[in-house]
């Protein structure tokens, strides 16, 4: 639990957010709202961080007792070692410095950064400690871009169901370019009668066909599909997909057939809907 006044009142609001979002459960406690009721947020079980460049701030000093009589472990982070908050803290973290940046020497400039730099060492500290991984962080971060890479799967983003644009080996292509131009992807599927993958086309495969005539039409999907196309499984990271397009050789891909286990075509996922998705 972080408490402060002032300037270092909004340093300690972002060393307990930057405490939280590595790992290690924090929040603000504003001492002048603990004077009258919010110390209920403090157990004898809790660390308050207490912050203050004088180490005399009013508020602060004025709910000690009460913390200390709760039980929870005091560290006072101050500019003055001999201050009533240190005298009375179970641990003092020292950030003194010399001067202020300000050339008055009034605003606090030097001292709060010294601060910010403090909890900022102890967040990693701690991250350290408890083995924080890329993983955890995206965990606590889903609406960032790494919460995103490491969290969205392609189950999350694919075309599924009816959504899924599929034709079996014996139709046409006139049949296909239905489906493909009603479900709007570009592509389509080619299964057995199991429902395995067995290929693709996609709408550059139907315009290249087009220029030898439009006879092709007629003509089994099996002689134009691209047999045995690159694929990927639900489970994977959506962030994968968006590799496996990128580096296909020798030229990048827009679309991923999606299939189970058993290689059954479950979905199609498109460049597009990892756009959509702020996966890029």
């Amino acid at each position: 639990i972080v408490t402060g006044r002032g300037k270092s009142g909004l340093v300690g609001k972002k060393i307990a957010a930057t405490l939280a979002s590595t790992g290690t459960p924090a929040f603000f406690l504003h001492p002048a709202e603990g004077i009258h009721g919010d110390l209920g947020m403090v157990t004898g079980d809790d660390i308050v961080l207490a912050l203050s460049n004088s180490g005399e701030t009013a508020e602060i000093v004025r709910i000690i007792p009460a913390i200390k009589r709760i039980g929870a472990t005091i560290i006072a982070m101050c500019g003055c070692a001999q201050s009533t908050m240190v005298k009375n803290a179970d641990a003092f973290l020292d950030v003194t410095v010399d001067k202020e940046a300000c050339p008055m020497g009034l605003a606090p400039t030097a001292s709060t950064t010294a601060a910010m730099a403090m909890g900022d060492a102890l967040a990693v500290a701690l991250l350290s400690e408890r083995k924080f991984t890329p993983e955890d962080f995206a965990l606590f971060h889903p609406g960032g871009s790494l919460g995103r890479q490491l969290l969205l799967t392609v189950e999350d983003v694919m075309h599924a169901g009816e959504g899924n644009p599929v034709v079996t080996i014996e139709k046409t292509v006139k049949e296909a370019l239905f489906v493909m131009t009603g479900k709007g992807l570009g592509v389509t599927n080619i299964v057995d009668d199991k429902g395995c993958l067995l290929g693709i086309i996609t709408d550059g495969d139907i315009r290249r066909g087009l220029e030898r005539g439009h006879e092709f039409l007629d003509k089994s999907v099996g002689a134009l599909m691209t047999r045995t196309p690159r694929t990927i499984t639900p489970d994977k990271l959506a962030a994968q997909a968006l590799h496996m397009m990128e580096k296909n050789h020798p030229h990048p891909i827009t679309v991923l057939p999606v299939v189970d286990a058993y290689n059954k075509s479950v979905g199609i996922i498109h460049l597009t809907d990892l756009l959509r998705q702020k996966v890029v």
